[in-house]
C-alpha cells in the first residue's frame, strides 16, 4: 500500500507545484533536501560508528557479562522461556542497553542476532514464540534514557537546546514500555490458558 501512497503523494505535490507556477521553488527544494539529507546522514554516521564501536568493545570484554547480570532479573521476568539460554540473555541485554542509550540503528544488528538465537530455540519455526513476541514489543516500545538519534537530529538542525526533549522522551518511552509489556504478558497468559 505504501508503494502506491508515497509515489502518489510525490506526483500530486509536483503537479500542484507546476500548476501553481512554483517550478523554481520545486527545483530549489529538491537540491536543498538532497543537501540536508547528506549532512544528516554524515551526522548519523559518526554517532553510529562511535556507539557501535563502544558496543563492540563491550562485547569483547567482561562488561557484557556485568551488564547481563544487572539486567538478569528483568530479562528472567520478561523472558521466562529462555532462563537457561545464556547466549540469548546476553544478546537481549546488549540490545536492550543499546535501545536504552537511544542507539536505535546501532541496536538493530544486536537485535537481529538475538532474534536468530531465539529462533533456534523456537519449536514452531513458522510461528513467533512468546519470547520472540516479547522481544519485538520491547524493541518497538524502545525504552530510552538518552535519545541519541533525536538529539543528533536536533543538533544538526541548529536547535538552541537539542537535549531539551530528554524528559518528555523518558515519560513517553516509560509509559509505552509498561503498557506494551503488560499487554504482551496478558496476551501470553490468555494464550497459555486456551491451550
Amino acid at each position: 500500500m505504501l508503494n502506491i501512497l508515497w509515489p502518489a503523494f510525490l506526483l500530486i505535490s509536483f503537479l500542484y507545484g507546476i500548476l501553481r507556477g512554483n517550478v523554481d521553488d520545486i527545483n530549489q527544494s529538491i537540491f536543498e533536501s538532497a543537501k540536508n539529507a547528506v549532512e544528516l546522514t554524515i551526522t548519523f554516521f559518526g554517532t553510529l560508528c562511535l556507539w557501535n564501536g563502544i558496543m563492540k568493545i563491550a562485547q569483547e570484554t567482561s562488561f557484557t557479562q556485568k551488564l547481563t547480570k544487572i539486567l538478569k532479573p528483568a530479562v528472567d521476568f520478561l523472558f521466562p522461556e529462555i532462563k537457561h539460554n545464556e547466549k540469548a540473555k546476553e544478546e537481549i541485554s546488549m540490545n536492550m542497553i543499546a535501545n536504552i542509550l537511544g542507539l536505535g540503528n546501532a541496536a538493530t544488528p544486536l537485535g537481529l542476532k538475538a532474534m536468530k538465537t531465539l529462533q533456534k530455540e523456537n519449536q514452531k519455526k513458522d510461528t513467533v514464540s512468546n519470547s520472540m513476541a516479547m522481544f519485538i514489543v520491547i524493541n518497538t516500545a524502545s525504552l530510552q534514557l538518552i535519545p541519541t538519534t533525536v538529539i543528533a537530529i536536533r543538533a544538526s538542525l541548529a536547535s538552541s537546546n537539542p537535549t531539551q526533549i530528554i524528559f518528555p522522551v523518558w515519560g513517553a518511552t516509560i509509559a509505552a514500555f509498561i503498557t506494551a509489556v503488560s499487554a504482551t504478558k496478558l496476551c501470553i497468559a490468555i494464550s497459555k490458558r486456551k491451550k
